[in-house]
């Protein structure tokens, strides 16, 4: 495991593209959103989507998430009419993981085989946002919550410690305060919140 020790309010841009570059490789790594540390790779990687999913033991049903820089790359994802794309534009960036109808150009492997639906997250940490920014391109994302634990890892030497043989590179910006994400699924045409998390979204629901 490749470790980059990342300042977490002004990240290093060297460093950022080295961690940039682990991903256009297609390698798994873990890096700080704005809610936790989580699992990050390229959109279309087949061995670290094959890794990501070995390590947290997941099915075909589990529901995957974007992470985007903000919502002008969301039409190629997700489906949003005019209604939506406001709240959306409302409620980002923030830690909340909107659920859409996901578009033809989401991989199969990615959109939740019986839904055909997406997440879409819009991050506020600055490396997350330095990373999408190197990318050009949104992360595939997932929590960092192993099958054997039930909380999710915040100390990043934990995380090297666990993971190190079995992801390629992690971004190490001190300990995180782990929160969950606020989860609204907007399939139909009343928001739902499945998660309450982080992030209030009483005025969503109205």
């Amino acid at each position: 495991m490749e470790v980059f020790y990342i300042h977490p309010d002004n990240p290093q841009p060297r460093l950022i593209e080295q961690a940039a570059d682990l991903l256009r490789k297609d390698q798994l790594i873990i890096y700080p959103t704005d809610t936790s540390y989580a699992f990050g790779c390229r959109l279309g990687a087949k061995d670290a989507l094959t890794k990501l999913k070995q390590i947290r033991e997941l099915d075909d049903k589990h529901q995957f998430t974007l992470l985007c820089r903000d919502l002008s790359e969301i039409a190629t994802y997700a489906t949003v009419d005019n209604v939506q794309f406001k709240q959306l534009k409302a409620h980002t960036p923030a830690p909340i993981t909107f659920i859409l109808n996901a578009t033809k150009d989401v991989p199969k492997k990615l959109a939740h085989a019986k839904k055909k639906t997406i997440g879409i997250r819009v991050p506020s940490n600055p490396i997350a946002q330095a990373l999408l920014e190197a990318m050009d391109e949104p992360i595939l994302t997932s929590s960092l919550i192993l099958p054997d634990r039930d909380d999710i890892l915040d100390d990043p030497f934990d995380i090297e410690e666990l993971l190190d043989n079995q992801v390629d590179g992690l971004i190490n910006a001190g300990i995180k305060t782990t929160k969950l994400t606020t989860i609204v699924d907007m399939t139909s045409s009343q928001p739902e919140v499945i998660r309450q998390g982080a992030a209030d979204v009483s005025d969503l629901l109205l």
